[in-house]
């Protein structure tokens, strides 16, 4: 996907970041979503996945995504076996979000894969991917900010808001979120 010029569209003065092809895909995106999925029962998580990997998505076998999860542009989300979305999480993946096996999001978290360039006069778009390892958690209401990567088995806390790279097994909270200790999972029997 190609970002628009901010010096040549002024965004600031309510032109484009990126193409209307982008933008028309977006608008029968959402209205596919909205017809097709948006008020479907919670067990339908195989219907929801066929609608988002007809929209360019990468989904694992398993994943899940709630009817009430928001997502910007599928084709630049990929999602591994058994991941939850949970309901009203936010995934404004205008840069590609990757989001390893077994993780979960949890409801209403938000996942921001792009910012602005805060040097430039016109703010220019900047697009930042996310990785989320396998294994992790995103508690509640937490935020991941552009670029920001997630190490397999990582916890981010409720309401916590990340803005730096989380180290494998780690648990982090907090505005911004730190490292508060080792996750330490228990050995399966």
């Amino acid at each position: 996907m190609t970002l628009l010029d901010a010096q040549v569209t002024r965004p600031l003065d309510g032109g484009a970041s990126f193409s209307l092809r982008n933008r028309l895909t977006r608008v029968v995106w959402m209205m596919a979503w909205l017809v097709l999925a948006r008020f479907t029962p919670p067990p339908l998580h195989a219907w929801r996945r066929l609608i988002l990997r007809a929209f360019g998505a990468r989904m694992g076998k398993g994943a899940r995504v709630h009817a009430s999860v928001s997502i910007w542009l599928p084709a630049n989300l990929e999602l591994g076996e058994n991941v939850l979305i949970g309901p009203g999480a936010r995934i404004y993946n205008q840069g590609y979000i990757t989001i390893g096996a077994r993780t979960v999001v949890s409801q209403r978290a938000h996942l921001c894969a792009s910012t602005h360039d805060i040097h430039d006069p016109h703010f220019q778009l900047v697009l930042r991917p996310i990785i989320i390892g396998a294994g992790c958690w995103v508690a509640a209401e937490a935020f991941v900010g552009p670029g920001v990567q997630i190490g397999d088995g990582a916890v981010l806390g409720a309401r916590a808001a990340l803005f730096d790279n989380a180290e494998a097994g780690g648990v982090y909270s907090g505005n911004p979120a730190s490292f508060r200790k080792p996750r330490g999972l228990r050995k399966e029997d």
